[in-house]
């Protein structure tokens, strides 16, 4: 009886999503986990902090490529500063937001930095169609300077 209920819990998750997590839940609040998806569920709660992971990753390098346009896009700096400027208001609010719902997601930034500026430099080039290398190769601050709300380039 158990193993069906589990199946059908298993197909659930495969034919209506948003059933199987209503389902998930009852069965979660009533405490009956021996008829829990066990492996679907977990492999969901996994995924909910590689959202957030990637969530970090998105704003970082969005950050970066504004903090990039500002500082090098010189022919488009005084019309754009205020949305440029108003861009890194937001990401760092909601950089900030996230680091405090979840501090251990710092030490991820950290380790994606690299690579974030990286990303923040190209999208930086293909937006302001200025050549790559116009934009420094190596970071133009430390991460923690980046995240400061009163630091500008």
């Amino acid at each position: 009886m158990v193993a069906q209920l589990i199946k059908n819990q298993t197909n659930l998750y495969d034919t209506d999503y948003n059933l199987w997590i209503l389902e998930t839940v009852k069965q979660l609040e009533n405490r009956n986990f021996n008829t829990v998806d066990w492996e679907n569920l977990i492999e969901e709660v996994l995924d909910l902090s590689e959202r957030k992971r990637r969530k970090m990753e998105s704003l970082l390098m969005r950050l970066i490529e504004h903090l990039l346009k500002l500082r090098y896009w010189e022919l488009e700096r005084e019309r754009n500063r205020g949305h440029w400027e108003g861009e890194i208001t937001n990401f760092r609010k909601l950089i900030r937001k996230e680091l405090k719902a979840s501090p251990s997601l710092k030490r991820y930034l950290q380790e994606i930095f690299k690579e974030s500026y990286q990303d923040g430099r190209d999208l930086a080039s293909k937006h302001s169609q200025l050549p790559l290398n116009t934009f420094p190769e190596s970071p133009i601050a430390p991460l923690e300077q980046i995240l400061d709300e009163n630091w500008l380039p």
